[in-house]
């Protein structure tokens, strides 16, 4: 009659889709590991040597554990743990002879306990692989897409996610900055990767933007609208250009919708973030100026991949942004350099806003500290 515990393992691999032989193996071997760590670990002899010649058996139909030895047939035993004398080796097999291998079933009172523990944990350790693979074959093909998870706790800065049956992690650098996840509150996000079976999930981003208006704007997953550029720092401000593939369609209608409906819903996810839609153009020069919105352009020359922009003087600070983030994430979105002109003079160039990025950041650090 089949035991309890082979009845216990048919039924774990039939529900994870787990070879039974494959668990009967890893028990044999965890068992072994086990049952030498204990009897071994006080022994100064080399580690190697130690057990060397201990297998474990399990019976695939009663479950019974057997701790096997093989041992040299020899004419006087200097080594009682690897060989046994001629003389005791007959009693097993009266054919033997010196320089032989004989199995011996080896009593141990400790055996039985150190097998069922292992058992246990090797068992535990199996289903763990096998609800990572099954994450791998489930989610694998979903990577980009996004998912509404729910938040189950906070681990050394990731925040934890559920979705469906899966656990998934996201990073510091994937949260929203200042963005506060609760306990129990469902959130979108993106599903960036699966590192080591391990799902890795965003809200900071540039797709997972991009895959936010997919879900409210329908043109944009039919392929009517194209988004061609995204430029975004999370949780303060982006711009993403699209264009229309079809005429009569408009891209930045589209995307803001009736009343603001579509855009509004996006940034309802995002928090406080601002998102610029910006019609995307094949001319450089055109793109560059609309890169710049809400500031008006006079002029755009490109040489390289440097772009001087000429705007009047009022339209300096808006051109450049707070901090100068309108002309930074410009330049994200464009790929150019880009330097703005006044109509005074005035020259702001790409390295003198990185310079003061630069300070500004130290100055935050410093006060900090302090």
């Amino acid at each position: 009659m089949m035991s309890e515990f082979i009845s216990a393992i048919n039924q774990i691999a039939a529900e994870r889709g787990i070879e039974k032989e494959e668990i009967f193996t890893a028990l044999e071997s965890a068992i072994l590991v086990a049952y030498k760590k204990e009897k071994f670990n006080e022994e100064e002899r080399d580690e190697e040597e130690l057990g060397s010649n201990l297998s474990v058996e399990l019976d695939r139909e009663t479950g019974e554990f057997k701790l096997i030895a093989t041992k040299e047939v020899v004419k006087k035993v200097k080594d009682n743990d690897m060989e046994i004398s001629i003389e005791e080796a007959e009693m097993i097999s009266p054919s033997v002879e010196v320089g032989d291998s004989v199995q011996i079933e080896m009593p141990t009172e400790d055996f039985g306990r150190i097998a069922a523990q292992t058992a246990k944990q090797v068992i535990l350790q199996k289903i763990r692989e096998s609800e990572k693979e099954a994450v791998i074959s489930e989610y694998s093909d979903k990577v980009g897409e996004v998912f509404t998870a729910l938040m189950q706790r906070m681990q050394r800065g990731e925040v934890v996610f559920e979705i469906g049956k899966a656990t998934a992690f996201m990073p510091p650098e994937e949260q929203i900055p200042n963005e506060f996840y609760r306990l129990g509150d469902r959130y979108k996000v993106l599903l960036k990767d699966i590192v080591d079976s391990q799902m890795i999930v965003s809200r900071a981003d540039p797709k997972f933007l991009i895959e936010l208006f997919k879900l409210e704007v329908p043109e944009i997953e039919s392929g009517v609208l194209e988004v061609m550029a995204i430029a975004r720092e999370a949780g303060s401000r982006s711009k993403m250009a699209v264009k229309s593939t079809q005429d009569g369609v408009d891209p930045i209608g589209s995307c803001v919708g009736q009343r603001g409906i579509r855009i509004a819903n996006v940034m309802n996810e995002l928090g406080e973030e601002k998102i610029d839609i910006i019609e995307w153009d094949e001319d450089p020069e055109e793109f560059v100026a609309k890169a710049l919105s809400p500031a008006k352009v006079e002029e755009v020359t490109i040489e390289g991949e440097t772009a001087t922009v000429i705007v009047e003087d009022d339209q300096l600070s808006l051109a450049i942004g707070r901090d100068g983030q309108n002309v930074r994430l410009a330049w994200k979105l464009t790929g150019y350099k880009i330097d703005i002109v006044g109509s005074s003079g005035e020259v702001v160039k790409k390295e003198d806003l990185e310079n003061k990025k630069e300070e500004d950041k130290s100055e935050k650090a410093d006060e900090k500290e302090k």
